[in-house]
Order: C-alpha cells, then structure tokens, then sequence
C-alpha cells in the first residue's frame, strides 16, 4: 500500500535524496510531499530539488502527512518526538526514523503510546534509484507498516528488513559506505591520471568499472572473492596489482572502517 502523503522533519541532504527518490519512483507526487527546517537555506535547497513544499514548522508537517520521515540530527530525535506529542495521531501516523544510533525505545518512549516508529538506515544513492536500505521495526508498528516502508524504500534502491541491534553494523557498510565507494573511484581515477589518461577519461572509467563490479556481484550471486579470482590471469597483471593492494593494507583498512563507523553510531547512541 502506497502512504497518500510523506512528511520530513528535517530538510537535509539525507531527506532531499529519499524526497526526490520517492517522487521520481513515482510513489507519491510532489505536491503530496512536505518538509520542515529551521533553516531556510535548507528549507529552498530541498524545494529547489523536489519540487516539494517547505515550512518551519514541524507541526505542519505532522498535520499534512500520513507517513513521517524524522531526519534530524540524532541528538534532537527524543525532542522533537516529545515536543510534538500533542499533535501525533497515534491511529493515522507512521514514523520512520532516519536518525543514526537513536533507538526504537528511546523514541517509542517520547511520543504517545501505541505510536507506530520504524528506524532506517538509508543512503544517499536513493538519489539516483540505487540506495541500499535496511529498517528495523518498533513495537506498535505492524507487518502491513514494514511492507509500505519496504515499497517506499524499495522504489529508490535495496531495502531489507533486519533485527535492530544489526542496524549500526548497516551504518558502518552501506550507510556510510558511499563515501567509501567515491573515494575508491577518486584514488583509482588519480591512478588512470598518473598513468596518462585524461582526468575525466579516467573518472569515467573508474566509476563505471565499481559499478559494473557491483552489478556482477548482486546478479550472479557469486562470492566477490571468485569474482576477483576469474579476472587474475596467471602471471598477469590484475593479481600483480591485487598483490600491492594487499601488502597496502586496503582490506584490512576497509574492514577498520566499517567497524569504526558502526562503533560510532553504538556511540551516538
């Protein structure tokens, strides 16, 4: 079941992706869309991309909107839940928090009983349709709420459902791990450069072959490590360069920070 109109409390660039992804899936038009900021250079830059309107006030939103999408800074999620449990309609509303590290019971405990909260984990990829998701489903919330925040989210990428305490280990792979991904596609383009390819030439290039890489993995199933093996010729030049990685350290540097970005957001919390 589609929601009829999604709210944002919050209007960053978290939200304005998952926002415009939404719209452009075609889930929900953008005049059934509405966020809220107290900053209005947020407030503009989030109407600018979707389409969508805007206020700063937070009770607005929770007014318009069925589905509501809370994605403010983890430190104000207790706040703003509790500052607006006077407009909260515990039989119509849905919550989906954004917010990293702030828990189903903490947030379940400010807003009014039977108050139905999901907590997400997105990413920014929701932008471009190829976000990777995973949420984790409160107590008041039921199966028919997780299959329309899985739709919601399914419509701008992979959205998979998982067991709370697995959500900060989500934080630390696909949650911040497009930074991860864009700075492997800088450093690879910086190699094409130092080898004599033309900057945008190796950009190019190195973006399409992670992604290609990716759509190899999730379409034939296989283990990325098999993958890996089928391109290393024997005396070649791949496993001559998977040798200088590994004696790099980049694996165990990637495994480090995942884990450093899961131990954050268990920190955060």
């Amino acid at each position: 079941m589609k929601p009829v109109s999604i709210g944002f409390l919050g209007a960053g660039k978290m939200a304005t992706a998952l926002a415009r992804g939404v719209i452009q899936a075609g889930v929900v038009p953008a005049a059934q869309v509405i966020a809220s900021d107290p900053v209005p250079a947020a407030r503009e830059a989030f109407a600018q991309a979707t389409g969508a309107r805007v206020t700063d006030r937070n009770a607005e939103v929770v007014a318009a909107s069925d589905l509501v999408v809370v994605a403010v800074k983890p430190d104000q999620v207790v706040g703003l839940l509790s500052e607006l449990s006077a407009v909260w309609e515990v039989p119509r509303h849905l919550v989906v928090s954004i917010a990293a590290g702030v828990t189903l019971a903490r947030m379940e405990a400010a807003g009014p009983a039977g108050l139905r909260i999901i907590r997400v984990m997105p990413n920014t990829p929701a932008l471009v349709g190829a976000s990777a998701s995973a949420f984790a489903v409160g107590t008041s919330a039921t199966r028919a709420d997780a299959g329309q925040v899985q739709g919601v989210l399914g419509s701008v990428g992979l959205a998979l459902e998982v067991k709370e305490k697995l959500l900060d280990a989500v934080t630390g792979v696909s949650g911040s791990g497009p930074a991860y991904g864009f700075l492997m596609i800088e450093a690879l383009a910086d190699g094409g450069v130092a080898a004599g390819l033309p900057r945008d030439v190796a950009q190019r290039l190195a973006a399409q072959t992670l992604l290609g890489a990716a759509k190899m993995v999730l379409e034939t199933g296989q283990h990325p490590g098999a993958l890996k093996d089928a391109v290393c010729s024997p005396g070649g030049t791949t496993i001559e360069a998977i040798h200088t990685l590994e004696k790099g350290g980049v694996l165990a540097a990637l495994i480090g920070a995942v884990r450093a970005a899961a131990d954050k957001a268990r920190a955060m919390a």
